[in-house]
């Protein structure tokens, strides 16, 4: 019996031309889901919502109006870059949302239009409705993170894998594979090794899959995407080696960490669980993911001659979350979209089994109750969704409550912030923000008091905490309280001073 895993292209074309002929064309379904994720972020996502801590980073590199922040060692400047264009127009956080939601929505519609020629349009749209309905992916679609597209650039790679192994002379799906890796490491350097990975073993080990350009492009493509990385390392940090050896403080320290039960915690809306060791409020939030294994077993079973696909998808989802679940000691819902992107193709395969496997008498009962367990989940997902976006929006009403207070205090830029949550503190003030310590640190206690002499310079200090010795002397005031605490604290030394 042939190797299911190397079905000849032909036959696989004419099975793929049949499902095409079964469900229609994929164009009008794709873009249907694209455009419904689009318009759900700019209604329930966009207005109102502010840039959170690591967005301020990120942004603050390419911004006209506000001075860089530091970039510690994990980060990778590949978000950066694709706000650049709006960042260099406009300073408004409602346009950078508006424009990254724009681009979501197309980079799904793509990500998804890749594998036309591997799916039925039916399987396909669902897959992209049940990725894009999860709070998660609505959430980071308009926001300035790189991990959304990390999961789209992975979708996208898959798929042009999986048509580069089967059609030799597809030479969009060899661009389409490169790029997609390319995205990925720019975005986040981890996430594009642990998608190379299975993939390279795949291209070595299946027969029929055997191809040699496609393991050499996926390196290459890896390497190229890593450039910016590695040479900023070089320049910067030391050497690659001391930039991982910083990274992996920074995080913690990476070893053997089981982190699932953290993750689980985290569905309930934390954006980050660091350290999570919070109760868990609300179990049925996490109901989908604890049914996910399941339902992608099934997807594997039931997608027949398009197996070969589900199994892939399924072995690269779980090489990307594994560093997530097992080697580090805390979690934030956003790590694992990659995962969930890929995880979804086998997860609707299982749905279309759960309907087409059934009697044709019984198929309107299964349908409505595939549509009521469908119809709680997104009620969830929109319920979670609601909270998530109301603690942003009080976010970024505080932050600007507190830059205002600065402002009127003569904080104003140029200007330096240094202390507790100087970065966003200082994105919404337009200022500079340093540290002297900890993850972040920029610059040293004199070199702040040498600043304070040209430029006014602001310490936040927390509640309950003293302000540090070289700022006791400079003028107190308070500021408008963080999360719902007391006031602020702030130490203020004008030039001169």
């Amino acid at each position: 019996m042939p190797d299911r895993l190397a079905v000849g292209p032909r036959v696989a074309q004419m099975r793929l031309s049949r499902a095409d002929n079964t469900y229609g064309r994929p164009f009008p379904w794709l873009a249907a889901v694209a455009a419904a994720f689009t318009f759900v972020q700019l209604v329930l996502v966009v207005p109102g919502s502010g840039l959170g801590w690591d967005e301020t980073v990120y942004v603050s590199q390419v911004s006209r109006d506000v001075p860089a922040a530091f970039f510690s060692a994990p980060r990778a400047r590949g978000i950066s870059y694709l706000v650049a264009p709006l960042a260099a127009l406009t300073s408004s956080t409602a346009a950078l949302h508006v424009y990254l939601a724009l681009c979501s929505g197309f980079g799904l519609f793509v990500a998804l239009w890749v594998w036309r020629r591997l799916l039925p349009p039916a399987v396909l749209a669902a897959a992209g409705a049940m990725f894009a309905g999860l709070w998660i992916t609505l959430y980071y679609g308009p926001m300035a993170m790189p991990n959304l597209w990390c999961a789209l650039g992975s979708l996208a790679a898959v798929g042009c894998f999986l048509r580069a192994v089967r059609e030799t002379t597809d030479g969009k799906a060899l661009a389409g594979l490169g790029a997609g890796v390319v995205l990925v490491a720019l975005m986040r350097p981890s996430d594009a090794c642990y998608l190379v990975l299975p993939l390279v073993v795949a291209a070595l080990a299946v027969p029929g899959w055997r191809r040699p350009a496609v393991p050499a492009l996926l390196v290459a493509a890896l390497l190229l995407g890593l450039a910016p990385w590695i040479i900023e390392a070089q320049l910067h940090y030391g050497g690659v080696a001391a930039r991982l050896h910083r990274a992996s403080e920074i995080q913690g320290g990476l070893g053997r960490h089981l982190a699932v039960d953290d993750q689980i915690r985290a569905l309930d809306g934390r954006t980050l669980c660091r350290p999570c060791e919070v109760p868990w409020k609300h179990p049925v939030t996490a109901a989908w993911w604890l049914a996910l294994p399941l339902l992608t077993a099934g997807g594997i079973v039931a997608a027949g001659p398009r197996r070969p696909a589900a199994v892939l998808a399924t072995l690269v989802a779980a090489s990307m979350a594994t560093p997530y679940l097992f080697m580090i000691d805390y979690a934030a819902p956003r790590f694992l979209l990659p995962t969930y992107a890929l995880l979804a193709l086998p997860v609707a395969e299982c749905l279309r089994g759960l309907f087409t496997s059934v009697r044709p008498g019984w198929r309107p009962s299964v349908a409505v109750l595939l549509a009521y367990a469908l119809a709680g989940h997104f009620a969830v997902q929109y319920w979670v969704l609601g909270h998530v976006v109301a603690r942003s929006r009080v976010a970024r009403q505080e932050y600007t409550a507190i830059a205002d207070r600065l402002h009127l205090l003569g904080v104003r830029p140029p200007c330096v912030v240094t202390g507790f949550d100087a970065v966003p503190i200082g994105y919404y003030a337009g200022c500079a923000s340093r540290q002297v310590g900890g993850h972040d640190g920029s610059i040293t206690t004199d070199g702040l008091r040498a600043a304070a002499r040209r430029t006014p310079v602001a310490v936040i200090v927390a509640p309950g905490h003293k302000p540090p010795a070289y700022a006791r002397a400079w003028r107190p005031e308070s500021l408008p309280p963080l999360r719902g605490g007391t006031d602020l604290a702030v130490y203020v030394a004008s030039p001169g001073q």
